[in-house]
C-alpha cells in the first residue's frame, strides 16, 4: 500500500491498525542528506534489538530494475484527520486565530484541515517547496523572530508547526514565543489524565515538581527507550503516556473522556499534544502564555556544535565523568556540582538548582546542549556560554 506524503504518526496509525509492517521514506529535522528511513514492525516501532539486528545482517541486493509505485491511497490521511476531529469534536478552536508554520512539512495540508474542523481561522505562512530542516529542541533564531513578527501581524492566538516529517510539534503562544516540547508534552499528558509518564532523562525537572503524576520513569533519549519504559509503567498504570524534548507525544494506551476513545498510538505524534494545549485554552478562555504559566517555574533550553565528531565528543565526556571537577573548570561553572547522571550523556546537576546535559547526537555529529535553570534567560545563557566554552576548546 502506497499512502503517499503523509504524517509519520499516520502511517503509523494505519500500519497499527491493519497489524502490517511499514516503512516511512522520512525528512525530519536534519539535513536533507542525512534522513532516510523509519521501520514500523504490525506491533509498532521497531526496538534497539531490531535496531542492531539490522546494522549487524549484510544483504545482497538484486538488480530490481526501474521501482513501480502502487496507485495511492487517500485512507491513512482521512484516518489520521478523523483520529483528531472525532476525539475533541464540534469546533472547540472557533473564535481563535491560528499560524501554520507550513514550510516544507508533509503534514502541512492534514495540518490545516483538521485545525479548519475544529473552528480555527487558519492563516498560512513560510510555505515552501523546498525541503526544510526545523529542529523542534533548537529552534533557529531566524523562527524565533518569524514567530514574534507573525503573531503580532497577523494577530494569532497560536502558532502551530512540526518537523518535516510531522512528529513532532513546534507551538508557539500568542506572543509568538516557542513552548519548548517537554513543557507541550506536560500540559498534554496533564489535560489527558495520564497517571504514570516515561520522558528522556532530558526532559524538565516541572514534569516531576507539577506533582501531576503517580509515577515518571526517566529514561535515556530516543523514542524507543520510551516505549520500552511505556511498556514497563503499562504493567502497574491504565492511563501511560511518554514525550521526548522534541515535543513528539507517545499514547501507550488509550484514554477515553466524554463519551469518546481515543486508541494508544506508541509513536512520536505532533497533533495531539499541539491540539490538546490550543483547545485547553480556548475552553478556558485563556491565553497559552497563561496555561503555560500554571507550571512551576524551571524553565529548559538546547542547542548544538554541527560538525563535531562524536568521537571527540565521547572522549571528552568520558574524561569529565572520572573527573567532573575539570568539566566545571572547563565551562565556567560557577557553582559546584551536587550531582552526576551519566543515563546518556553526562548531565550535572550543580548547588544552585542549575543542569548542564551533555550528548553526543545519535543521528548526525553533533553535539547537543540542554540547560534547565529558574528562569529563562539564565538557561539560555548556560546553553551560550557552554557552547561557546566547547567551540573555542
Amino acid at each position: 500500500m502506497d499512502y503517499g506524503v503523509l504524517p509519520t504518526p499516520a502511517l503509523a496509525r494505519q500500519a497499527l491498525a491493519d497489524g502490517v509492517p511499514a516503512i516511512m521514506v522520512t525528512g525530519s529535522h536534519i539535513p536533507f542528506d542525512r534522513n532516510g528511513l523509519k521501520f514500523y514492525r504490525p506491533e509498532g516501532e521497531i526496538t534497539k534489538d531490531d535496531e542492531a539486528a539490522i546494522l549487524a545482517t549484510a544483504v545482497d541486493l538484486p538488480d530490481l530494475g526501474e521501482p513501480e509505485r502502487a496507485p495511492e491511497s487517500d485512507q491513512a490521511r482521512q484516518a489520521y484527520v478523523q483520529r483528531n476531529t472525532d476525539w475533541f469534536g464540534g469546533t472547540p478552536l472557533a473564535g481563535r486565530r491560528v499560524g501554520l508554520y507550513s514550510h516544507s512539512a508533509a503534514g502541512r495540508d492534514v495540518n490545516r484541515a483538521v485545525l479548519e474542523a475544529l473552528g480555527a481561522t487558519v492563516v498560512e505562512l513560510g510555505r515552501s517547496e523546498s525541503f526544510v530542516p526545523v529542529d523542534t529542541e533548537a529552534v533557529s533564531k531566524a523562527d524565533r523572530e518569524s514567530g514574534r513578527r507573525w503573531a503580532a501581524e497577523y494577530e494569532l492566538d497560536a502558532i502551530l508547526s512540526t518537523d518535516g516529517d510531522g512528529d513532532r510539534p513546534l507551538v508557539a503562544d500568542e506572543q509568538g514565543e516557542w513552548l519548548r516540547g517537554d513543557v507541550l508534552g506536560l500540559l498534554c499528558a496533564r489535560e489527558l489524565g495520564i497517571r504514570a509518564l516515561a520522558v528522556p532523562v532530558s526532559c524538565n525537572t516541572a514534569i516531576e515538581a507539577s506533582g501531576a503524576f503517580d509515577e515518571v520513569l526517566r529514561t535515556r533519549i530516543g523514542s524507543p527507550y520510551v516505549l520500552a519504559g511505556m511498556a514497563t509503567l503499562r504493567e502497574r498504570h491504565d492511563r501511560v503516556a511518554g514525550f521526548e524534548a522534541n515535543g513528539g507525544f507517545l499514547l501507550g494506551t488509550s484514554v477515553e473522556a466524554d463519551g469518546q476513545r481515543l486508541n494508544a498510538l506508541p509513536t512520536r505524534d505532533a497533533l495531539l499534544p499541539a491540539l490538546t494545549v490550543m483547545v485547553a485554552a480556548a475552553r478556558r478562555a485563556m491565553p497559552l502564555s497563561r496555561l503555560v504559566g500554571e507550571l512551576p517555574a524551571r524553565y529548559t533550553a538546547s542547542d548544538r556544535l554541527q560538525d563535531f565528531p562524536r568521537e571527540t565528543s565521547q572522549e571528552m565526556l568520558a574524561a569529565w565523568q572520572a573527573e567532573p571537577a575539570a568539566m566545571r573548570q572547563a565551562l565556567g561553572l560557577g557553582s559546584p556540582i551536587a550531582a552526576v547522571d551519566t543515563t546518556d550523556g553526562l548531565r550535572v546537576t550543580l548547588e544552585d538548582g542549575d543542569i548542564v546535559h551533555l550528548r553526543p547526537s545519535g543521528n548526525a555529529p553533533e553535539l547537543r546542549c540542554y540547560a534547565e535553570a529558574d528562569s529563562p534567560e539564565r538557561a539560555a545563557s548556560l546553553v551560550t556560554t557552554t557552547l561557546e566554552k566547547l567551540a573555542g576548546a
